[in-house]
């Protein structure tokens, strides 16, 4: 059990529970779901969006193989969605509801919590697919095969690290004990460190194994992919909280979406100046 035994296969099986929607092995999966299985998961997330990487990945080879750019970028955005169950997707539209409505503090957490979707909810979600779909069509029509499976595969890594330094470093907002977001309040600062070392790690092999740039350009890249997820994160989490009071588990899902989609957003404005 990851509260008892701090087993690592049981912590990652954890993160893949909670961001994925893919099968967890038996002897992977928590026993518990309590607030220590959930502090020693939060390391793991960046592995988990290394999961998801691989599989988009993957999915963009075979896409990119079968179908013009358009269409395999639209089939890649489902994807992606579906490989978390459309958790970040949701929380997302939820903050954006809250965020947006500029009522009080107490009454945008209601909003939040409320389970149906308002007009700058489906606003919001439905430009986040849009520009997800647009970058990846560009980045299937202009960039090399290596290259695209290079970001594809950083980019859940460096977007998942970053919410566990926003469980970590801001207060969350709704009263205790209440909500998913309530169980991360036991992850520290040592389990952010260890997320974001473990990105780095990750980020590069994969940039050691593509080999799509030179040392020197693979330690810049890695550090771009860096600043631009905690940089805005950082931004992002900072101004959801002044206005709560906190951060909560939609906000957690609205971050992942924004540091994705601009990640992406800075590979594809890399791509387009890179030159011939």
């Amino acid at each position: 059990m990851v509260g008892g035994d701090g087993n690592p296969f049981r912590a990652f099986g954890a993160a893949l529970q909670f961001l994925t929607r893919l099968p967890v092995p038996r002897f992977m999966a928590p026993v518990s779901h309590e607030a220590a299985d959930f502090r020693r998961s939060a390391p793991y997330y960046p592995a988990a969006g290394l999961a998801i990487g691989l599989l988009l990945a993957a999915a963009a080879w075979l896409l990119a193989w079968a179908l013009p750019p358009w269409p395999a970028a639209v089939l890649l955005t489902a994807a992606w969605v579906a490989l978390s169950g459309g958790l970040h997707l949701d929380g997302l539209m939820d903050t954006a509801d809250g965020l947006l409505s500029h009522r009080s503090r107490e009454r945008m957490l209601e909003i939040m919590k409320d389970s149906r979707v308002g007009a700058m909810g489906v606003a919001a979600g439905a430009l986040a697919l849009l520009l997800r779909a647009a970058l990846l069509a560009s980045l299937l029509e202009m960039a090399p095969g290596a290259l695209i499976a290079l970001g594809l595969i950083a980019i859940p890594i460096w977007s998942r690290a970053f919410l566990v330094t926003a469980i970590a470093g801001w207060p969350y907002a709704r009263a205790e004990g209440a909500g998913l977001g309530g169980l991360f309040r036991a992850v520290k600062a040592k389990q952010a460190w260890a997320a974001a070392l473990l990105s780095a790690v990750l980020t590069s092999a994969a940039l050691a194994a593509v080999r799509a740039w030179s040392p020197a350009g693979s330690a810049l890249a890695l550090l771009l992919a860096a600043a631009v997820a905690y940089g805005l994160g950082a931004l992002l989490a900072s101004s959801a909280a002044r206005k709560l009071g906190g951060l909560t588990g939609d906000v957690y899902g609205a971050l992942n979406e924004s540091i994705e989609l601009a990640l992406l957003l800075a590979l594809v404005v890399c791509v387009n100046h890179a030159g011939p």
